[in-house]
């Protein structure tokens, strides 16, 4: 059973084995897969070898054939005639560019860079290429983004990921290798991409320009500035090639060079191109140009861009024959252009065209050691030396504020080259001689405090100077001069004098200080007089109001007090009537009363004979009725003149003497007082006792008798006999 078994499967093998042979030996079927491509290379042939200089069969003879197999069975290729290598299909990723190199085909020209574009559908017909004229070397036609069936044993496809190639040796491969790396250095499988925004771009674009400084540039504000490697050379003392193909309609012709063709048969010259990219992507073949981003220009607001062309014909000179710093010219002509730029962003090629900025607005100048305005053009200025009229040398600071206009902008330009060249060339040189000039006729003192003066003279001299140069002079202005350095001295003059000024500014200060506290002073005490005149107007015032309330009052109390002394005169009189009419009634009593005792004292008297007996009897009469004692305790002694008895009498019976005489007399001034009351009708006076005076008065003098308000003075008649009592009202 085994032996059978081996029998069969023998028979089975050579059966396939036979097949096989027939198959690919004598049928010569082939299968290529739908992903690869299958080179043809022929070993032998009827027709013979290939031409000298040929490496590619077109009509059938020995080598590798120009039509390749695609994917599926072919038939009529035996293995004893045919070798067939399978190589993959070129694939182009999307955004991405393929570089041909063709190993076969007509042979380049001298001036030739590059072989130019046959049609041969994108390198997949290699027999259209090679009957169209299409020549080896490096093609300036490229491959996009897609799959192609390229016979690699004729077309050498270097992609970025790849190089295509077939049945090369060991050098080519090589020499492909560096073709790739060169071409990846210079980001050649990328299109060119003008405008780009970098942020937002993959890690394998190249990275964004860095903007200039305070230009206002983004990086997205570029150019791209072409270097074609192919085509006519330029013009001997050219070194930028013209712009070609340009249309009214702005179509450039050759596709902003990504038609190679085009641009060759507009005579499009190799080198640096006059014409740039703007924003957008390109295609080009990098074999054939390169490209160079470079920012746009920016013309700020306040300038203007004056045109230094490098290129083009010489122009006629518009500046007449009076000028004689330079020629100026049309736009398009070599020279500086005669119309500047207003402010904005424009598309210039920087090795074409230079734009020099010129200030159209009031900008600063500063010969100020240290300081630098935000433009730059003083960072070379510094403090002018000097030396005055007394020998101080001082470092003077200045700023010069100038104007240019902008039609003379060109002038400028044209005259020195550039603004630095104008302020280190021209303004500075005459702004140092002029001030040194000054500092010679002037003092120290002078330069400080003819400050304002100076400036003024200096702006118009300097302005009349400068318009010489197409430039106006705004203003100039002085700083406060500053002791150099250099000196070495231990102590600063120009501190030293400024304290001299401090102190007579001082002194200055201080008498009108003066002058104002006096004035001060002398308004203080009009002040106060006028305050104390306020104050005393008003209490002159207030005593003006109080007199008249004092005399409101007054009146008010004066006719109160009428009123009161009318009404107590009124009371007195009604009294005093009264009491007239009681003492009429009582007097006419007593008298009546009197009368009738006097008539009965009368008849006592004739009765007795003698009155001084009938008195002498009333007093016995009435000592004897006493209830005082007849000789008293104690004796007071009144009147009487001195004696050596008691009593100051002169004998024994002097105090009764002096007794009797004192009844007597007041007896006697009764009867005198009762005539005057008769006379004058007024009432009678009280009665009164007599008290006798004790001894030690009478050293005093005896006071002299008042008048009484009702009866007057008692006579002097009356009074001489009567000694020294004391009266005491009953």
């Amino acid at each position: 059973m085994p032996e059978h078994f081996l029998f069969w499967v023998g028979i089975i093998l050579g059966a396939l084995l036979a097949l096989w042979l027939i198959i690919h030996l004598i049928l010569g079927v082939r299968y290529i897969p739908h992903s690869r491509v299958g080179i043809v290379e022929k070993l032998w042939s009827k027709r013979g070898s290939l031409e000298e200089g040929r490496i590619i069969a077109l009509n059938g003879e020995a080598g590798i054939q120009a039509v390749p197999l695609r994917g599926g069975l072919h038939f009529g290729y035996p293995m004893w005639q045919y070798s067939i290598n399978h190589v993959p299909l070129v694939t182009i990723g999307e955004g991405r560019l393929g570089y041909v190199y063709a190993r076969d085909g007509g042979a380049l020209q001298p001036v030739q860079t590059l072989a130019r574009a046959a049609p041969c559908n994108a390198f997949q017909d290699a027999v259209a290429f090679l009957k169209n004229g299409g020549q080896r070397g490096r093609q300036r036609a490229i491959l996009r983004e897609g799959v192609y069936a390229v016979n690699t044993a004729l077309f050498v496809v270097i992609t970025e990921r790849a190089v295509y190639s077939a049945n090369h040796q060991k050098e080519e491969l090589q020499q492909f290798s560096a073709w790739q790396l060169e071409l990846e250095t210079l980001r050649a499988f990328t299109p060119v991409r003008v405008g780009y925004n970098r942020l937002s771009a993959s890690s394998d674009e190249p990275p964004a320009l860095p903007s200039p400084v305070d230009s206002g540039i983004s990086a997205q504000d570029n150019i791209g500035v072409v270097t074609v490697q192919d085509g006519p050379t330029l013009d001997p003392g050219e070194f930028i090639a013209p712009q070609v193909g340009t249309k009214a309609d702005g179509n450039s012709g050759h596709n902003y060079f990504q038609d190679i063709e085009a641009f060759l048969a507009l005579e499009g010259r190799r080198g640096r191109q006059l014409q740039v990219l703007t924003d957008g992507t390109y295609f080009i073949n990098r074999w054939f140009a390169t490209v160079e981003l470079k920012p746009k220009t920016l013309i700020p607001i306040g300038y203007v861009g004056v045109i230094i062309s490098y290129y083009g014909q010489s122009g006629e000179d518009l500046t007449g024959n009076l000028f004689r710093y330079g020629e100026q010219v049309d736009v398009g002509n070599r020279g500086v252009w005669k119309q500047a730029l207003a402010p904005g962003k424009y598309a210039l090629n920087p090795y074409a065209l230079k734009v020099e900025l010129v200030p159209t607005v009031n900008f600063v100048l500063r010969w100020i050691s240290g300081q630098t305005e935000m433009h730059r053009y003083d960072e070379a200025l510094a403090s002018i030396p000097i030396i005055t009229a007394d020998a101080y040398e001082p470092l003077l600071p200045l700023s010069l504020v100038l104007h240019i206009d902008y039609q003379k902008a060109p002038r400028v330009v044209q005259r020195f080259g550039d603004v630095k060249r104008l302020i280190s060339q021209t303004l500075d040189p005459i702004l140092t001689a002029y001030f040194r000039d000054v500092a010679q006729s002037s003092s120290m003192l002078e330069l400080l405090t003819h400050r304002e003066q100076i400036q003024k003279h200096a702006t118009a001299e300097l302005g009349r100077r400068f318009l010489e140069y197409d430039i106006n002079c705004v203003a100039v202005l002085i700083g406060r001069p500053e002791s150099d350095p250099r000196h070495g001295q231990n102590e600063d003059p120009i501190e030293r004098l400024f304290d001299q000024l401090r102190q007579r500014r001082l002194a200055e200060e201080q008498k009108e200080t003066f002058g104002k506290q006096q004035e001060a002073a002398n308004r203080l005490k009009e002040l106060n007089n006028a305050q104390a005149e306020a104050e005393r107007q008003t209490h002159l015032t207030q005593t003006k109001i109080e007199i008249e309330i004092a005399s409101n009052r007054g009146a008010a109390q004066l006719a109160e007090a009428e009123n009161l002394a009318l009404r107590e005169v009124k009371l007195a009189e009604g009294q005093s009537r009264a009491a007239v009419l009681l003492g009429q009634g009582e007097a006419s009593r007593i008298s009546q009363v009197g009368q009738a005792e006097a008539s009965v004292s009368e008849q006592k008297v004739r009765a007795v004979g003698d009155p001084r007996l009938y008195a002498l009897n009333l007093v016995a009469t009435q000592l004897a009725q006493s209830r005082q004692p007849l000789v008293p305790e104690r004796l007071v002694v009144l009147g009487g003149g001195g004696g050596a008895g008691p009593g100051g009498g002169e004998g024994p019976l002097a105090p009764q003497a002096s007794l009797f005489h004192t009844l007597l007399s007041v007896l006697t001034a009764w009867q005198a007082t009762q005539q005057v009351q008769a006379e004058d009708g007024s009432p009678p006076p009280p009665t009164v006792a007599v008290v006798p005076v004790p001894p030690d008065s009478r050293k005093s003098t005896p006071p002299e008798p008042e008048p009484h308000p009702a009866y007057g003075t008692v006579p002097a008649s009356v009074q001489k006999p009567v000694k020294p009592v004391l009266l005491k009202t009953v």
